[in-house]
């Protein structure tokens, strides 16, 4: 009868291959963590709260701000991912921008006994957990004392069966979010530590090295006063309206929009680039023209617009487009929304108008099939025009590159586990390792079986 020891031996060598095949050289070093940079985070915080506010108890509204928007009927779309991600170690951690802010149950004196803001929401995923914070404004309806706190823990989130994958994104989608202790008491005690809020979706683009941005020559625009004439690199912003964006995308139109020709995304807005045009700075006057074409479409919706134009004159401004919609009027350079320019100023190399409140033209309401009447109010529109060829317009909201779809075998079932779960997504196994793994669970059954068949022979009775 061979000896126990020689037995041992083929498992052995086969388990110092299967170690030499999976663990690395000792020489070798962990890959640092990637730089995150750009991204967008979704999330309806709770959407039966969203109802209770804008409800007829509360009779409130809510408001976005820093550039956060909406997607979809009932979900909000925060921005600018910044953070890191280490595919080795398992760990992420990205912060985005913009904030929410609610109010309901209006008081005699103009203030609300509901009065809540929530932004600036941060992922953590470490050791297998993952934590979303937020900074948390709020008004006491009985005292009126407002608490402000940063960076709260404010919900934990359900890993299992996440997609945590590397590469050029990070994509995790649906995550199931549970309201912590601290999320409670920032949350003005509406709801209780364990309640379930909406899940989470985010995606964020993962940063070479390599292509990481350097610095620009030349330092920041020298600030000089504006000059008369042409210019070139001017940027407009305009949302057309946040409610007709909730229609295209929603459930009546199921549709979406398309953006050609230079035209960007930024959320809660678009960008028409590149204007072209002249400035007047003494009559405080310009006329601009910018590339890009927006298209709207969906359930009985096709609606283009291109060639945005902008003129500002005696504090007041008009944005137009050319106009392509099908079954309502349409044309070249129709006046759309006219702003309020008053506020046009000239800072750090830019003229520049900040937000300007907008309303529809009787065109306007027009090319919009009559959607919303003359006078309705439009989105804000913002202007920048270079005054100094350094100055640029200020930076968009940035959304990364969006999710990215993953095979379905890469997506493991979810597993029904608890909303405090630790489980993280295993790390795909290769084939080499996946037959390595195989071979040696063979060589394990074979010495377990000779184990037993000697331990048989000395121990009736005992089946080990």
């Amino acid at each position: 009868m061979p000896s126990s020891r020689s037995a041992r031996v083929p498992a052995v060598a086969l388990l110092a291959t299967l170690l030499t095949a999976l663990v690395p050289p000792a020489g070798a070093r962990a890959a640092e963590p990637a730089e995150i940079s750009g991204g967008r985070l979704d999330w309806g915080i709770k959407s039966s709260f969203q109802s209770y506010v804008t409800g007829p108890v509360a009779k409130g509204a809510w408001e976005l701000r820093a550039g956060a928007a909406t997607v979809g009927d009932s979900r909000f779309r925060f921005h600018s991912a910044k953070g890191s991600y280490d595919p080795g170690g398992g760990s992420f951690d990205a912060a985005f921008s913009g904030s929410v802010h609610f109010t309901g149950h209006r008081k005699p004196d103009g203030t609300h006994e509901l009065d809540l803001t929530l932004g600036n929401p941060e992922v953590r995923v470490s050791g297998g957990k993952g934590t979303l914070y937020a900074d948390v404004t709020g008004r006491a309806g009985d005292s009126g004392e407002v608490t402000d706190a940063a960076h709260v823990p404010f919900a934990s989130l359900d890993l299992s069966g996440a997609d945590l994958h590397g590469g050029g994104s990070v994509t995790l989608a649906d995550l199931p979010a549970t309201l912590t202790e601290q999320g409670a008491k920032a949350f003005a005690g509406f709801y209780a530590a364990g309640t379930a809020l909406d899940p989470v979706r985010l995606s964020a683009d993962v940063v070479a090295a390599a292509a990481k941005p350097s610095s620009a020559p030349g330092g920041s625009p020298s600030g000089e006063p504006g000059r008369t004439g042409e210019f070139t690199g001017a940027a407009v912003d305009w949302g057309v309206r946040r409610t007709f964006r909730e229609y295209v995308t929603g459930p009546v139109a199921q549709g979406s929009w398309q953006l050609t020709d230079g035209a960007q995304d930024g959320g809660a807005l678009f960008r028409f680039p590149r204007g072209k045009g002249t400035y007047d700075a003494d009559a405080k006057a310009l006329a601009a023209a910018f590339d890009g074409t927006l298209r709207f479409t969906g359930k009985h919706l096709d609606l283009t617009l291109t060639g945005v134009r902008t003129e500002v004159k005696d504090g007041r401004g008009t944005l137009s487009a050319d106009v392509a919609n099908v079954g309502a009027p349409g044309g070249r350079n129709v006046p759309l929304v006219t702003f309020d320019a008053s506020g046009l100023k000239e800072k750090d190399g830019l003229a520049t108008v900040t937000e300007a409140p907008a309303r529809l033209t009787a065109q306007g309401a027009g090319a919009f099939g009559r959607m919303y009447q003359e006078g309705a109010e439009m989105d804000p529109v913002s202007l920048a025009v270079p005054l100094d060829p350094r100055a640029k317009p200020p930076a968009l909201p940035d959304l990364g590159s969006g999710p990215k779809p993953s095979p379905s075998s890469a997506a493991p079932a979810r597993t029904g586990a608890s909303p405090s779960s630790s489980s993280f997504p295993a790390l795909p196994v290769t084939l080499a390792g996946a037959a390595a793994v195989a071979l040696a669970a063979t060589a394990y059954a074979v010495v377990r079986k000779r184990r037993k068949a000697r331990a048989g022979a000395t121990a009736p009775g005992t089946d080990g």
